[in-house]
């Protein structure tokens, strides 16, 4: 008896400490200021699956001259992708089709993208798609940007 109740308060307690360093580590992300919620589809087909496959959640972070994209569900203290203002180029905006409605979230515009050669696709809010292309547009003299 006395051992099934400290397996299950050290289960609990990790569980714990768990959700703790998870919401440690959004804080962490979101503290310097620039962040809005996007999705991420990356490597998609020019026809592109709309049974809401591929879809990643995470929160997006300006930092400079690029967007570090960091996965929502995971422990890992850096980006898992990292976009360049100079090598983004927009090909076109949609509306989530069929089931990417139910896997994104309920506003969320979907930014068709290329990346040093990778289509990838971005859904976030109005308000956010429309800091994002101001953000692409403001790149310093000189440095290419392609937005449709």
């Amino acid at each position: 008896m006395v051992l099934a109740l400290t397996v299950c308060g050290i289960v609990v307690a990790l569980v714990v400490v768990g959700l703790f360093v998870f919401g440690l580590r959004r804080r962490l992300i979101q503290r310097s200021g620039g962040t809005f919620d996007c999705s991420l589809r990356w490597d998609v087909p020019e026809k592109p699956d709309t049974g809401g496959k591929g879809w990643a959640y995470g929160v997006a972070r300006y930092n400079g001259d690029r967007v570090e994209w960091y996965r929502v569900f995971s422990y890992a203290p850096r980006p898992r992708r990292i976009l360049e203002r100079s090598q983004i180029e927009v090909a076109g905006r949609r509306v989530p089709e069929g089931e990417e409605e139910l896997a994104l979230l309920s506003d969320a515009v979907i930014l068709v993208c290329q990346h040093r050669g990778t289509r990838l696709e971005l859904a976030m809010s109005e308000d956010a798609l429309t800091g994002f292309l101001a953000w692409l547009e403001a790149a310093p003299p000189g440095q290419r940007v392609n937005v449709a």
